[in-house]
């Protein structure tokens, strides 16, 4: 009993309800119309005070709420927001968009012309049935109601008939709150059908999505990759730093001018990043650092915090396309990071970028005694994971792991445009140590 008057009169009823009176409301101009095409048609000047008239203006009426539905694309999200706040239906099953394509705009003209004819009649119920409801309930009780002329049923004259009269009243209104609340019900069914978006939509917003979590992580890695190799750089010579600031203060000052480079470069990077964020551009428009520009700084940087970084490059980096030169380069800086996170002061570093057919080849390599493993660092491995990420994307691949007594990261890239083989191959000397 009470679950069933919950499912009548319980709050989502009410507000359905409250949904379909609403679509009553916006029935009334159509009504209105098919009188003004009823009347002189039927040759009727009294339309308003007949039923079968007001009816058949109100079948006249509906076509022209399904032009309104078909015609004006913000039909579909008007009627989205008003389904999703009176008839408790899932935010994510309507969309917020207006209508555009003809099955959409077929689908919001069917929805508007349901909601407008079921919305009519329960608002034709709402208004008539509740008072002769009531009179039916209180006739008992109030004889004079028996003969003032109110178009009662014979029946209800006799003893029987107003015993049952209450029952009868009471039937009325329980039926009217069933007919609400089933109509409210059918309208909550096919609201996601009729309002929802269509698989061509769906797919668009799908692909929206996919290319908004591509910028996301792409942002991710470029924040990983330039500040965390900053942050472990700076670490390591503010350290070295502090050891020897009283026995070798050029050491220092060479130590600070490092940190000071870094810091501004990785400042810039960082304002670059978070205004790709703030204008919602791609990471494409963010200027990013390259092998054939940046490469040579970033060995400077990574020897200044005390390791012996040997690099071979025997592949002109000028001659690489923009993005593979990029990615590249985070690649490189990716793996020295991660030497200096792990690796001890004086540790030898080698760092080989060649060129193998159409397959750029970076391999950096460094002893794994004095090294741990990135991969089982606790908390880490978010870079040995942008490396594969980034290779992937560009249809290379990568692989880390221990290789003999090294620990080695190696990265081939694709060249979609041919670099020369033979480019500017230079060695370059072993970095100084603190």
């Amino acid at each position: 009993m009470r679950s069933g008057g919950r499912l009548l009169f319980g709050r989502r009823a009410r507000r359905r309800w409250i949904h379909l009176i609403l679509g009553g409301a916006l029935a009334m101009p159509y009504v209105f119309v098919g009188e003004v095409i009823v009347g002189p048609a039927l040759d009727s000047r009294y339309v308003f005070g007949d039923l079968p008239l007001q009816l058949l203006s109100f079948v006249v009426g509906l076509p022209l709420a399904a032009l309104t539905g078909a015609l004006f694309p913000m039909t579909r999200p008007l009627e989205a927001g008003a389904a999703r706040t009176l008839c408790g239906i899932d935010p994510d099953a309507l969309s917020p968009t207006p209508a555009r394509g003809r099955a959409a705009r077929g689908r919001s003209a069917a929805w508007f012309t349901l909601h407008l004819g079921l919305g009519g009649i329960l608002s034709g119920m709402s208004l008539a049935v509740p008072p002769f409801a009531v009179v039916l309930m209180v006739l008992p009780l109030f004889a004079g109601l028996r003969g003032t002329g109110l178009g009662l049923p014979e029946v209800l004259v006799h003893g029987w008939g107003l015993a049952l009269a209450p029952l009868a009243g009471l039937a009325m209104l329980v039926a009217l709150a069933g007919c609400a609340a089933g109509s409210g019900a059918l309208l909550a069914r096919w609201a996601p059908a009729l309002l929802g978006p269509t698989p061509e939509e769906r797919l668009a917003a799908a692909e929206a999505r996919a290319a908004d979590l591509a910028v996301r992580n792409r942002l991710a890695r470029e924040l990983h990759d330039s500040v965390g190799h900053a942050l472990s750089a700076v670490t390591l010579q503010a350290s070295a730093a502090r050891r020897v600031l009283d026995s070798d203060p050029e050491f220092v000052r060479e130590a600070l001018a490092a940190i000071e480079d870094t810091t501004r470069r990785t400042v810039g990077e960082l304002d670059a990043v978070l205004g790709v964020l703030r204008a919602g551009d791609t990471p494409g428009t963010a200027p990013a650092p390259t092998l054939a520009a940046d490469l040579d700084a970033l060995l400077r940087r990574t020897r200044a915090c005390g390791l012996r970084v040997r690099a071979e490059v025997a592949v002109d980096p000028a001659a690489l396309p923009d993005l593979v030169s990029r990615e590249a380069y985070r690649i490189v800086q990716e793996g020295l990071s991660n030497a200096l996170k792990h690796g001890d002061a004086g540790m030898a570093v080698d760092v080989r970028i060649t060129a193998a057919g159409a397959r750029l080849e970076i391999t950096v390599t460094n002893p794994v005694g004095t090294c741990r493993a990135p991969a089982v660092r606790p908390g880490g491995g978010h870079g040995l994971r942008g490396i594969a990420d980034r290779a992937r994307l560009l249809g290379g691949a990568a692989e880390a792991g221990p290789a003999g007594q090294a620990w080695r990261l190696h990265v081939h890239l694709p060249i979609r445009q041919a670099a020369p083989p033979g480019g500017s191959s230079r060695t370059a000397p072993p970095g100084t140590t603190a």
